[in-house]
């Protein structure tokens, strides 16, 4: 038996950064990139390689390149992460695993730290495919939480619910992190929105922006546990946000919905001082008439546009400055 999962990457709409903060987001996947995981029955379990993973370059310009691009690490760390998770899961609930092992390997095209999710979709591809290998029902509220878990207590990386639930689930989730629902049941409360309800979306992304997001991250989580009154005060502004862009939808309400999300982005300048590069993205979407704020932690911008015209003109002036625009192709729900 051969199996593939696929998770796609994600583009936080309004409300981020306060999803690790009891905050609340609105997020959409994408299909245009997707992070893919093949696994099949094997004589050992065997993590297959990717190119990124397998340090071979022709020379000291391609070394330094890939390692500004990609970091020091591939994704074979976030399989075997998931997998550990998956298993201690299993183990703690009683559910017995059959004597069975695999081989996997994974691939993906989703621009690397630009802020689209991309480790969080080869582990929540990874944990599908863990349970229809194994034939385990995890559901998936759960299954995002302890996608999470691999992340963040194995690799001690810094991240919040946010993508793991838009990937987990597929297509366009409000998800509200009320703190006592976290901190009771390891989960928040989370609902589909119909992407019929959504304004024209456009999505971009500048290749070279390359950075870890979990340095922004930790530096955030510092502020926001020594209860820096700025931090804690924008947290609940974001959450705000995305409250208001979610009633806006279910209402009709499309003409606030521009300013929700340049308010978004505003607010996380002045709280953290947006870095000139990363900044000028967004201002440069603007002045061709679009709004604009960042779909993850930097490196990708998410927003609305009028018309075709404009799109036209937000696509021109993005490429101007190395910028890719694209119309993000948003799913139904990843079932």
């Amino acid at each position: 038996m051969i199996l593939e999962t696929v998770s796609h990457a994600r583009a936080g709409l309004i409300g981020n950064p306060s999803d690790g903060y009891f905050g609340k987001t609105l997020s959409f996947t994408m299909t245009n990139f997707s992070a893919k995981v093949t696994m099949w029955e094997s004589p050992d379990i065997q993590f297959m390689t990717n190119p990124v993973d397998e340090a071979v370059f022709k020379d000291l310009k391609q070394l330094m390149d890939e390692i500004y691009l990609y970091g020091y690490y591939g994704g074979i760390r976030l399989l075997k992460a998931t997998t550990k998770v998956f298993v201690q899961y299993c183990t703690e609930h009683g559910i017995d695993l059959p004597q069975r092992n695999f081989s996997v390997r994974y691939e993906s095209n989703i621009p690397r730290l630009v802020g689209m999710a991309g480790s969080s979709a080869i582990c929540t591809a990874m944990f599908r495919a863990l349970t229809q290998f194994f034939d385990v029902d995890i559901p998936r509220e759960i299954m995002a939480t302890l996608c999470l878990n691999a992340e963040v207590n194995e690799l001690s990386l810094q991240a919040g619910l946010q993508d793991r639930v838009a990937q987990v689930y597929g297509g366009v989730m409000f998800m509200d992190f009320n703190e006592s629902l976290v901190t009771r049941r390891g989960y928040g409360e989370y609902r589909r929105v119909d992407k019929s309800l959504l304004p024209n979306l456009y999505v971009a992304y500048d290749p070279t922006r390359a950075e870890v997001s979990g340095r922004y991250h930790r530096n955030l989580r510092v502020l926001f546990e020594q209860h820096d009154s700025k931090v804690v005060d924008a947290m609940a502004q974001f959450a705000e946000y995305a409250q208001r862009f979610y009633d806006c939808l279910l209402d009709g309400n499309l003409d606030e919905l521009p300013g929700l999300i340049n308010a978004n982005f505003d607010l996380r300048d002045r709280i953290f001082n947006v870095s000139e590069e990363n900044k000028r993205m967004v201002m440069t979407a603007r002045d061709a008439g679009a709004s604009a704020k960042f779909a993850g932690s930097g490196g990708t911008i998410v927003g609305t546009y009028e018309d075709e015209a404009m799109y036209r003109r937000l696509e021109k002036k993005l490429g101007e400055i190395g910028c890719r625009a694209i119309k993000p192709q948003i799913p139904d729900t990843l079932d």
